[in-house]
């Protein structure tokens, strides 16, 4: 059986990607270890809003050669969208996916033989406009739920809406039964994550309507039985509503 292992870097939503892509690794007969074993393939989830990301990297590439140098070298996440080819050719690294390619890793990896360069595979990214939902479970006694995906605000100093793409949202259904998925194996915290959760309501290929509001979407997950807590993460204040506040 073929070994895989994951390094997360950043925020909550990326831990909640990397759970939910290591679940479709175990789906296809690969069994997961810690980044700390000697694995066949190294995941390493990306970040670009920590400082040194760049260095960072590297370290963390050096660290999976060390232990298998013949392993298979692929990076994904933010990093990854933004900086494809500087990260393509960091010795060791095989395979390069962007905002939307992550989510289907497994379209890119064939017999996991090590190629000669990098091999980068990233989209434009207003093709990031379809939502893919995600959560993390295993590692921590709570999960993280994401329900928000990308951002439409242009800040200066912010690069999330270019390795994201715009702001949209899972919807209410498909929430409530990751929920309840998390729920069904003993998680009684959920923590909801994305990137601006306030955003909730906005759709996929720029539909800025959902039926669901993010009032409704807490009043819904409270409701999850065997769900005791519920934990609100990257919320901007100008979101909050006085009904959501009360």
């Amino acid at each position: 059986m073929k070994k895989v292992a994951f390094y997360t870097l950043g925020c909550k939503l990326n831990f909640s990607e990397t759970s939910t892509i290591a679940r479709g690794f175990q789906n296809d007969g690969y069994e997961r270890v810690d980044f700390s074993e000697q694995a066949d393939m190294y995941v390493i989830n990306t970040c670009s809003v920590t400082e040194n990301a760049d260095k960072r990297f590297k370290t963390i590439v050096k660290e999976a050669m060390k232990k298998n140098p013949e392993a298979f070298v692929a990076a994904i996440g933010c990093y990854a969208q933004l900086k494809p080819e500087q990260l393509a050719a960091v010795d060791g690294v095989d395979l390069v996916l962007g905002a939307t390619e992550k989510f289907k890793i497994g379209d890119y990896v064939n017999d996991l033989s090590k190629n000669e360069k990098g091999e980068v595979h990233s989209c434009e990214i207003n093709e990031a406009d379809f939502y893919v939902g995600s959560y993390a479970i295993g590692d921590r006694t709570r999960a993280f739920l994401k329900v928000q995906d990308g951002c439409d605000y242009k800040c200066t100093f912010c690069t999330i809406p270019l390795a994201r793409g715009i702001s949209r949202s899972d919807t209410l259904n498909n929430v409530l039964k990751n929920a309840k998925d998390i729920s069904d194996k003993g998680i009684k915290e959920i923590v909801l994550t994305g990137v601006n959760i306030g955003d909730f309501g906005k759709g996929e290929f720029g539909d800025k309507k959902h039926e669901h509001t993010f009032l409704d979407l807490v009043k819904a997950l409270d409701r999850v039985e065997g769900i005791h807590r519920l934990r609100i993460s990257s919320i901007e204040p100008n979101l909050l509503k006085n009904e959501t506040i009360a």
